[in-house]
């Protein structure tokens, strides 16, 4: 399915110009590669001239230029076709000695311009074209010592090149006659005639088929989809190709697809972990199409302009209250299909991480689903909704540098496999992968940063997942009732771990008020033990409690604190309504299993951060002179 739906996009795309007219995709037998310079050569076969053919970026990169498909160098020295790197084209490559200059050009080994120099020689002998002529002379008579002799070539080294005759524009490769030349090389006599696994059709099977490129840690030169590289992948005898066979028109085609997707210009993929993360549409119009791709890209990578942005999820916001797709935005349909295909690297070959063939409509409905699962007050983020990739980091660990600011998270710590489960979970609206709840929860523990995102993330996991089980160990009995984690805070919640994390809170509130700020405080010292084992650890929490509620009834307290006893019967007030759930019967429970930690944190976060109107203000300038407030408020930031 996967290759079949790829050939028919590219038969899409082949209908179809680009912003200043040239096709989207090249024709059969053609490949689009990176061309950074023009050998023109005059109608003798002299080098006249080297032009740049690089981008108007800050750092030019060579440009896309349509030119006939590269050999597959997997192995020895095989030419391409009027173009190649100029290893081959002029027997010259880049210094690689780090002891010398770099940009002193060397001279590679002789096979590979000589391999360039006799293929052209052999097919070019009986061609008329003057072009196709001018390069045979210029193969003729052309040494590698020449470099050296033309400053025109100074910054060639490694770059590919290709030639014109007499003038940049006037590319040999696009003549007629090198057009026909090649379509007749594109016909192998040695390809067996087999069934097409894509097309359903008779027709000469590729042995080998085009490279891949573009895959996010992947090999330079490419990989494969399909490839038997070793006997214990063949079968009957079969070699290479023939094991799953695809005509070389099939293979062509869907391969083209994929690197016209893979290549990030064109706005269809998205780096996911490791996985680059390629998506397609097809409906009756092409417009149609190009509508679902265009929503579908701004929800993932949500856009820097506010107003799209609200246009955007204000859509998925109605979809979520039940409004039909087509009411809300007439020039997306549910019935158009939607592609999405991530690809991670694997030495040579491409590893399929997820794969998934739906309906727009069924995808717009999941996706409107995640983003309430995420929803939490009070919010975890400002501006645009994060992205996957931003929750994706919130699983690696928080870091501070030298001046004591989070350091920038690496996404080299995020679990390939995880970012894949994730993001399938997001897209068919199944249950989210249990590692990530308890990674969140992990990384909460190692590093200290409750921040809302990570908090909203493990509410999101628990709710969809319905793993919120509440599992109590007591000596006598254990309870057991299915709850739903609240979007804000809920006093009237009685769920155990829930009101545990918010005591919690208020208990570090108590401190904070009655102490100051501390070098380590309440949740520094006790956030771990109390989170997993609390009959251990909260009776000595409370005792402290009193303490400090001792210290704000003398009139004293935190230098912020204005009204130390109304802060005190605030505190009172919260802790008894929180504890009215624990009594002599029901202790503080032994142990608090993963599910239960998760429930104990959202409590905590919706204690801790909540506003409460009946609050004192003392408690929120409390919050305000902690030592990671800002910390929090930057974290939940894109």
């Amino acid at each position: 399915m996967i290759l079949v739906s790829l050939a028919r996009y590219y038969r899409r795309l082949a209908t179809q110009n680009d912003d200043v007219g040239n096709p989207k995709v090249p024709p059969y037998g053609f490949s689009e590669e990176k061309i950074g310079w023009i050998l023109v050569l005059d109608k003798e076969g002299r080098l006249q001239d080297a032009v740049p053919n690089l981008t108007a970026d800050k750092k030019p990169q060579p440009k896309l230029m349509s030119v006939p498909r590269p050999e597959k160098r997997t192995s020895g020295v095989k030419p391409n076709f009027l173009w190649d790197k100029t290893a081959y084209a002029l027997g010259v490559e880049a210094n690689k000695n780090k002891v010398q200059a770099k940009t002193e050009p060397v001279m590679p080994s002789e096979k590979t311009f000589e391999a360039f120099r006799q293929y052209h020689l052999d097919v070019l002998q009986h061609e008329q074209d003057e072009g196709l002529q001018a390069l045979y002379r210029f193969l003729q008579h052309w040494q590698p010592a020449q470099f050296a002799d033309y400053p025109c070539l100074s910054e060639t080294p490694d770059a590919n090149v290709v030639f014109a005759l007499d003038k940049p524009s006037a590319l040999i490769h696009k003549r007629e006659a090198a057009q026909t030349l090649w379509a007749g090389r594109l016909k192998s006599d040695e390809a067996k005639q087999g069934l097409c696994l894509i097309s359903g059709e008779e027709a000469p099977i590729a042995r080998l088929h085009p490279a891949i490129k573009g895959v996010f840690g992947g090999q330079s030169s490419g990989g494969s989809i399909i490839s038997f590289n070793k006997e214990s992948f063949a079968s009957f005898g079969k070699e290479q190709g023939a094991n799953a066979p695809v005509s070389e028109v099939s293979a062509f085609a869907y391969t083209t697809a994929l690197n016209y997707l893979l290549r990030r210009e064109n706005g269809h993929c998205l780096t996911i972990g490791d996985a680059s993360t390629v998506f397609w549409a097809e409906a009756a119009d092409s417009e149609t199409a190009a509508a679902a791709e265009d929503f579908f890209a701004d929800i993932m990578t949500p856009p820097d302009d506010e107003q799209q942005s609200q246009k955007v999820f204000g859509i998925l916001e109605q979809i979520a209250k039940g409004r039909p797709l087509q009411e809300i935005a007439p020039d997306l349909s549910p019935d158009t299909r939607f592609y999405i295909l991530g690809l991670a690297p694997n030495a040579a070959r491409i590893s399929i991480r997820f794969w998934l063939d739906t309906t727009f409509g069924q995808l717009a409905v999941n996706m409107a689903r995640y983003r309430q699962d995420l929803k939490i007050e009070p919010p975890a983020w400002r501006g645009k909704d994060p992205s996957v990739w931003r929750i994706l980091l919130e699983t690696t660990p928080k870091r501070k540098g030298a001046d004591g600011r989070l350091k920038k998270s690496d996404s080299k710590d995020i679990p390939p496999q995880l970012a894949g489960e994730y993001m399938r979970s997001i897209l068919t609206g199944r249950p989210y992968p249990k590692t990530m709840l308890s990674r969140m929860i992990g990384r909460i523990r190692s590093d200290g940063h409750i921040t809302g995102l990570r908090v909203a993330v493990i509410k999101a996991v628990l709710n969809r997942n319905n793993l919120h089980t509440q599992e109590i160990s007591m000596e006598v009995n254990s309870q057991k009732d299915n709850i739903k984690l609240p979007v804000g805070l809920n006093k009237d919640e009685t769920d155990i771990p829930y009101r545990l994390g918010r005591l919690f809170a208020v208990l570090e509130v108590a401190q904070a008020s009655a102490l100051g700020n501390l070098n380590a405080t309440v949740r520094d010292k006790f956030y771990g033990s109390a989170s997993t084992s609390p009959q251990y650890v909260f009776p000595r929490l409370l005792e402290n409690y009193n303490n400090h509620i001792a210290v704000l009834r003398k009139g004293r307290g935190a230098e912020w604190v204005k009204k130390p006893k109304s802060t005190a019967n605030w505190l009172e007030r919260e802790v008894g309504e929180i504890l009215q759930e624990f009594f002599s019967d029901k202790p503080f429970p032994r142990h608090l299993s993963l599910e239960e930690q998760g429930r104990f944190v959202v409590g905590y976060y919706h204690q801790k951060y909540t506003k409460q109107k009946e609050a004192p203000e003392d408690i929120g300038s409390a919050l305000n002179n902690e030592s990671d407030a800002e910390e929090i408020e930057e974290s939940q930031g894109e």
